[in-house]
């Protein structure tokens, strides 16, 4: 788009569309003392089709998935659509960003989430000015 254009009508230069449909996958969320897990079900993306982002204390986990054709045929009747999946979690925990880490098996991108730990309680020592 041309800086021409954007000047006529700015919403299109600020607003993104997606030209697919957009898929909200089930995500089952588990907890321990030490750690959150996320289990996302996203059927058919690999590694490469996931993106996780930590920011703000949103986790965002977002997907592209396309159909993939069987080697060596021709699809008779299909239902399987491309499309993106989108969803974004508030983390009310203290979380260890350097420490989260992502998988992803079969279709199920696992999430874990380190909390950090608590702070301790301390005396504080007053000096003398």
């Amino acid at each position: 788009m041309t800086n021409e254009m954007a000047k006529k009508n700015p919403a299109q230069e600020i607003e993104r569309t997606h030209t697919t449909p957009v898929f909200n996958p089930s995500v089952d969320i588990y907890e321990k003392e030490n750690e959150l897990v996320f289990v996302v079900d996203m059927p058919g993306v690999t590694e490469k089709d996931v993106n996780i982002q930590f920011e703000n204390w949103i986790l965002t986990i977002t997907g592209h998935v396309e159909p993939k054709p069987l080697e060596g045929h021709r699809l008779f009747y299909g239902e399987y659509k491309e499309g993106d999946y989108r969803r974004s979690f508030s983390i009310p925990e203290e979380i260890d960003v350097e420490k989260i880490e992502a998988s992803v098996k079969n279709g199920v991108v696992s999430i874990v989430l380190p909390k950090s730990p608590k702070p301790q309680a301390r005396k504080i020592p007053v000096k003398i000015s």
